[in-house]
């Protein structure tokens, strides 16, 4: 009768199509929370980035120190921030997406104010001048003529997320980072390692040909 080998000298592949059979379940929950959570924080972030674009754009003076405070919010290392609103929110998935997007917020806020800053003076007076109002010249030609840059902003946002969503770990909410924490608690165990890391490289990849592919529809004058 063979002696069982010791866990040094156990099999550890790096890839392991068992790993992955035996623990499907596991690993589909953990990529359902991790997507969840990326785009709830980036939706999030662009809902609080055009107003407050918006606002910089009324009143100048403001443009200065809130591109200061996102930029404060995105130097804060995420270990850090999560540790200070986890006394408040607790160890959930609120503390995680409250971080997260406000990391998002230097970039979109930046990307919101270059686009409608890029829309021709002149397309606005002749809007102006056929008395649109400030409402539908928002929604129908800054808003429209801005949305290259802004979704060139969300998809920078996105790919940053899907990797930071992964040290939400340290709240019990990290996506697939679980899976990479309980591997190096593991044993090391590569498999599981290797699997959350390759999926996690794979959603960002997807994530950014998704937006590609958005943009692309959505402003089609951009391809003439």
């Amino acid at each position: 009768m063979p002696l069982p080998l010791a866990v040094d000298e156990a099999p550890n592949p790096w890839l392991s199509w068992s790993y992955v059979r035996d623990n499907a379940d596991a690993i589909i929950a953990a990529t359902k929370q991790h997507i969840t959570l990326t785009v709830v924080s980036v939706a999030l972030g662009l809902l609080l980035s055009i107003p407050l674009a918006l606002l910089a754009r009324r009143f100048r003076r403001l443009e200065t120190p809130l591109l200061g405070l996102t930029g404060f919010i995105y130097t804060i290392p995420s270990l850090a921030l999560f540790a200070l609103l986890a006394p408040v929110t607790g160890l959930t998935a609120k503390t995680v997406v409250i971080g997260l997007t406000g990391y998002t917020l230097l970039v979109l806020v930046r990307n919101v104010l270059a686009g409608l800053d890029g829309v021709p003076p002149e397309v606005v007076e002749a809007a102006r001048g056929m008395g649109i109002g400030p409402v539908r010249m928002f929604l129908r030609v800054q808003l429209p003529l801005a949305l290259p840059t802004i979704l060139a902003g969300v998809r920078v946002a996105t790919v940053s997320t899907v990797a930071l969503v992964t040290v939400g770990v340290v709240v019990s909410n990290g996506g697939l980072g679980q899976l990479i924490f309980e591997g190096f608690n593991n044993n090391l165990y590569h498999a599981e390692i290797l699997t959350a890391s390759l999926l996690c490289v794979l959603l960002a990849a997807v994530a950014d040909l998704l937006l590609l592919l958005l943009e692309r529809l959505l402003t089609p004058w951009t391809r003439r």
